[in-house]
């Protein structure tokens, strides 16, 4: 996936689960009910949410359990769409709000909030891109993570 310069259309709410499903769909993947509810529990959450948080969410509101291995699955199946991007430090999701754009994933994460940030930046990428190429590496996704203080909390 090379860097690319474009605009993105933010989606939200009703809107950004359809956009989800859509891109879901045009990649050749199934939009079963239960990928549904889990992308629409992940889309109403500002800050990265675990798989087990996901799953606590859809047992309470189905009145029936919903293993965090199932959505763990379903998650990896939309982290490879490009409709959620993982915040590796702290094993949690975000929806992507532009679904199925191909671009890094560079995130400001607030050790005292939990708020993680989600930045663009074309000339970040293709730095980090050329460092790997330069030592004969390829990067297929490049996720970089800074740590500190949100505004909020500094």
């Amino acid at each position: 996936m090379a860097p690319h310069a474009h605009q993105h259309h933010e989606h939200s709410g009703p809107g950004l689960v359809a956009e989800a499903a859509r891109a879901l769909v045009s990649a050749g993947e199934q939009w079963t009910a239960m990928r549904e509810a889990v992308f629409a529990e992940l889309a109403r959450h500002e800050r990265p949410v675990s798989a087990y948080d996901i799953a606590d969410n859809l047992s309470a509101a189905r009145g029936k359990r919903v293993a965090p291995n199932s959505v763990y699955r379903i998650l990896d199946v939309f982290v490879a769409g490009n409709l959620a991007m993982r915040v590796e430090s702290a094993n949690a999701y975000l929806a992507n709000t532009h679904p199925g754009c191909a671009h890094d994933c560079i995130f400001l994460v607030c050790d005292e909030c939990g708020e993680a940030a989600h930045v663009d930046d074309e000339d970040v990428s293709r730095a980090v891109r050329a460092i790997a190429a330069a030592r004969d590496f390829r990067a297929e996704r490049p996720v970089l993570e800074i740590r500190g203080r949100c505004k909020g909390c500094t």
